[in-house]
């Protein structure tokens, strides 16, 4: 019996554009992430650089971009969130039939144009769960185990009796490896608002 349902952010809730960054980003020379890259972009979703620092080393890539330049191109992957998930979770959380969490890779400049974008909406979808883990406040990230066992463990979840839905197999992946039930989610074919068909 499931009891607790951890659930993921983009493209879940929030609609992405996921090209849309490098699309952005090859105005300025991007062509593809290089290992350089990829440390830099994992270590501020970890929270161990901050917004200035992952803005600075990333326009020493490209000097051609403004720092503005920048920050527009990483927003770019955010569109909209639909009205119909956010009271979807409102409503669930609502029942009390289910221990609620929030567990996303995201960061500072996401999470800060997000709540703009939103205004009191985040509010509302921030106070559906019973906790809102950011993996950059955390500095732990997914599909790594060590996030997982911390949700499990911080909150004494037995993983037989928890869900875990993301949108990237990578992570469902890891999570099913704990004992985890979990529901990779097909973006564009499933919609969260299924949700009570894989409880």
């Amino acid at each position: 019996m499931i009891k607790n349902i951890i659930l993921d952010f983009g493209d879940i809730f929030i609609n992405l554009d996921k090209p849309a960054t490098a699309l952005a980003m090859s105005n300025f020379g991007f062509k593809m992430i290089t290992p350089e890259l990829d440390v830099i972009f994992k270590a501020y979703e970890k929270g161990l650089i901050s917004s200035q620092e992952f803005l600075e080393s990333t326009q020493r890539l490209f000097p051609s971009a403004t720092i503005e330049d920048l920050r527009n191109a990483w927003n770019a992957i955010l569109l909209d969130f639909p009205e119909h998930r956010l009271q979807f979770i409102e409503d669930l959380s609502k029942e009390n039939s289910h221990r609620l969490f929030l567990l996303s890779n995201t960061n500072d400049i996401h999470i800060e144009y997000i709540k703009k974008q939103m205004g009191s909406r985040f509010t509302r979808f921030q106070n559906a769960f019973d906790v809102f883990y950011l993996s950059y406040e955390m500095k732990m990230r997914k599909p790594d185990t060590e996030i997982f066992e911390f949700v499990l463990n911080e909150n004494q979840l037995q993983p037989q009796e928890s869900l875990f839905v993301d949108d990237t197999k990578e992570n469902t992946d890891a999570a099913a490896k704990l004992g985890i039930k979990t529901w990779n989610l097909q973006v564009g074919k499933e919609d969260i608002t299924q949700l009570k068909n894989h409880l």
